[in-house]
């Protein structure tokens, strides 16, 4: 990851207008949990159990509605199939792929964050 040096500071109208689409896109990916749930469903299409096992401590309220938010915003498919039982399958969308080099630039940061604190707790011990 790259650290911007060196640049000159945006104009006030730049910054209104980035500050503006950041909180746009943190109103609609914002939470503990809707990241992590576009991972798992970016990885493979999956029915509700096997997402919450593979997310855990995240409770069957919350993931419904998060999976509800997802789908509402174009993020997620929620297939349903005629059989008995119905069957259920989410899956992630193309529109949901234009977030994989957001999440691995914030992947990459969050790793350097971690071991900036490990760094840090080192220096205080």
């Amino acid at each position: 990851m790259s650290m911007i040096i060196n640049e000159p500071l945006p104009r006030n109208e730049e910054c209104a207008a980035a500050l503006k689409n950041v909180l746009d896109a943190l109103s609609v990916i914002n939470g503990r949990w809707k990241l992590a749930l576009l991972l798992c469903l970016m990885q493979s299409s999956k029915r509700f159990n096997e997402i919450q096992h593979e997310i855990p401590g995240i409770s069957s309220r919350i993931l419904a509605k998060e999976l509800k938010d997802l789908e509402l915003n174009y993020f997620i498919r929620r297939n349903v199939y005629p059989t008995t039982p119905v069957t259920i399958i989410y899956e992630a969308t193309e529109y949901s792929r234009t977030l994989k080099k957001v999440l691995g630039e914030l992947g990459a940061w969050g790793g350097l964050h971690r071991e900036k604190i490990r760094q840090s707790m080192r220096k205080q011990s």
